[in-house]
């Protein structure tokens, strides 16, 4: 009788290795001086020595992509999905007024293949370009038994730095402050359930048709969209002082996520008047979602939520806009608690 090995359980060695292969380039690209170790060692070394900075605090979040995973099997496109993780562990932090250091991945996978883990971490790698911070390190798991083949699952962390003085956490907020949002590009990484309920096995719709609202796009172009940064149009409003309060739109919508920013005593009056993109105009009306649903499940075009002085808003607008930025007034914050809209209560 053949004696039983790894390989024979489901865990193939060699295919891991030859996905270090294909990535390992992509990986140092995103070296810079502070990284201090290289692929293979046990740990990641970064340098930790701020001269510029007096107080410097570290920031760190940790997240996935969710089941926008399973948009990509369906496509065979996994190239994105690496640069929505880094990107929204990347908006975690920023709202806290912190820039990024270094990113760390783990993948876990069924049947691994070198290809498709080499092109998710190219993506990581090609966001932590992007945004200036360090593909530090890694970890791909290959479990048999407990994923299926074909499956992927791909969470991070990430790790910044601000300045003590800069953190921003909301507190300096008042009563009749500006409220601006940037657009999403999406969907970015929630509401895939709910999206994937009503477009894929209520609609029947497949990744490759278009329809009307979508303007040309295939859904699955559509749901692919990367999930954006907002690091380089908001760091020199972060660097001049700007900014008292950012909300990142992910799970739970503007209202919870706004509220988690404002102080006792303040509340939120959002103004509806920006165009929902057609995405969202689209599952809401194939799953006759109910519009409280909609906002609660999905950022409803609005990816970031800026407070500002409300001295200050036509300043910030403008210098959003030089940027290539198209923002918009998202509404006012109010005394009292609560998020409330302008298309009345849902």
């Amino acid at each position: 009788m053949r004696g039983m090995d790894y390989r024979g359980s489901g865990v193939d060695i060699g295919e891991g290795q030859r996905a270090v292969d294909l990535m390992k380039d992509a990986v140092r690209r995103t070296f810079n001086p502070r990284v201090l170790s290289d692929l293979g060692q046990f740990g990641g070394l970064f340098s930790a020595v701020f001269t510029d900075m007096e107080e410097p605090v570290l920031a760190a979040s940790t997240d996935g992509v969710g089941t926008k995973l399973k948009v990509a099997s369906m496509t065979g496109r996994y190239g994105t999905v690496g640069q929505d993780l880094v990107n929204h562990c990347v908006n975690d932090i920023l709202v806290q007024g912190a820039v990024p250091l270094f990113f760390m991945d783990y993948i876990a996978c069924g049947k691994l293949s070198a290809v498709t883990v080499a092109e998710i971490v190219t993506g990581l790698a090609a966001a932590c370009e992007q945004n200036g911070c360090s593909l530090l390190g890694g970890e791909t798991a290959e479990m048999p038994g407990f994923y299926s083949p074909g499956d992927y699952d791909v969470a991070g962390t990430i790790v910044g730095v601000v300045e003590r003085s800069r953190i921003i956490d909301g507190s300096a907020i008042v009563p009749g402050d500006a409220i601006i949002g940037l657009p999403s590009s999406g969907l970015h990484t929630n509401g895939y359930s709910l999206a994937r309920n009503v477009l894929f096995q209520t609609s029947g719709m497949s990744p490759d048709e278009v329809h009307p609202l979508l303007e040309g796009e295939t859904l699955g172009d559509a749901l692919l969209r990367i999930h954006r940064s907002y690091l380089a149009p908001l760091k020199p409003l972060l660097a001049e002082g700007l900014i008292k309060g950012l909300a990142h739109i992910t799970g739970g919508g503007i209202r919870g996520n706004l509220s988690r920013i404002l102080p006792p005593g303040c509340g939120a009056l959002i103004d509806c008047g920006w165009e929902v993109p057609g995405i969202f105009r689209l599952i809401q009306e194939l799953g006759n979602v109910d519009r409280r649903e909609m906002r609660e499940a999905f950022n409803m075009g609005a990816g970031m939520l800026i407070v500002v002085d409300s001295g200050d808003s036509e300043n910030v607008g403008r210098q959003l806009a030089s940027g290539g930025e198209k923002p918009f007034r998202a509404g006012i914050v109010t005394s009292g608690h609560g998020v409330l809209f302008t298309d009345g209560p849902d």
